[in-house]
């Protein structure tokens, strides 16, 4: 996998598994097109891919408040042009019907010189939105446990086979003693063997009573 990435020059990042919050971004736009999907495929669920491209359409063109801009825009420099700015002209399209070849190129380059400019002010206020996003979701947190305690970890579906695993199965796994406490309701716990497993998010774990 590191040569194949070497030689199409791609970057390979890692997330914790079975915890799908960790690749948020990822994560969050999936859920977007999903939802999209749901609205253009309601009559024949089963042609969703021919869509797809409908539904992206839609997604890069709609404005987005972290970034108080449409990624369309982020992109080319320039608002997108709907088709049926075509067939009724638009105050855009009247300006750039009354431009000569030249000033069009003109207005053009001038636009493209302005998108970085752009995209640093989008990156700015992402930021100040994650940032609001964070802060609010730090005062919900509360860390559950304190380090000494003992847990249970739920069982994963892959360490679990399908032959050893039943309807009787236990779900879970431990006792496991806490060993550290990371910020986000992340810890990281040892087994009686003093195996050290983690961090293991707050959402998998519960109190192990004797």
């Amino acid at each position: 996998m590191t040569s194949l990435c070497k030689k199409f020059k791609f970057g390979q990042h890692k997330f914790f598994i079975y915890n799908a919050p960790a690749n948020g971004l990822v994560e969050a736009f999936n859920k977007t097109l999903c939802n999209l999907l749901k609205k253009l495929v309601a009559m024949s669920k089963r042609h969703w891919h021919e869509r797809l491209g409908e539904a992206l359409w839609a997604y890069q063109t709609t404005y987005k408040t972290p970034t108080q801009s449409a990624p369309f825009a982020l992109v080319y420099g320039v608002e997108v042009m709907l088709p049926l700015e075509l067939q009724i002209p638009s105050f855009c399209i009247a300006i750039r019907g009354g431009l000569i070849e030249y000033e069009n190129h003109k207005l053009r380059l001038d636009e493209l010189e302005a998108l970085n400019e752009q995209r640093l002010q989008a990156h700015q206020k992402l930021e100040c939105y994650q940032a609001c996003l964070s802060q609010a979701f730090n005062k919900k947190v509360r860390c559950s446990f304190q380090v000494g305690d003992q847990v249970l970890v739920v069982r994963r579906p892959i360490i679990v086979s399908h032959k050893n695993r039943s309807k009787f199965t236990s779900k879970w796994d431990g006792p496991y003693v806490l060993k550290e406490v990371y910020t986000n309701a992340a810890y990281k716990i040892i087994d009686a063997d003093g195996v050290r497993l983690g961090p293991i998010n707050e959402n998998f774990l519960k109190c192990y009573y004797r």
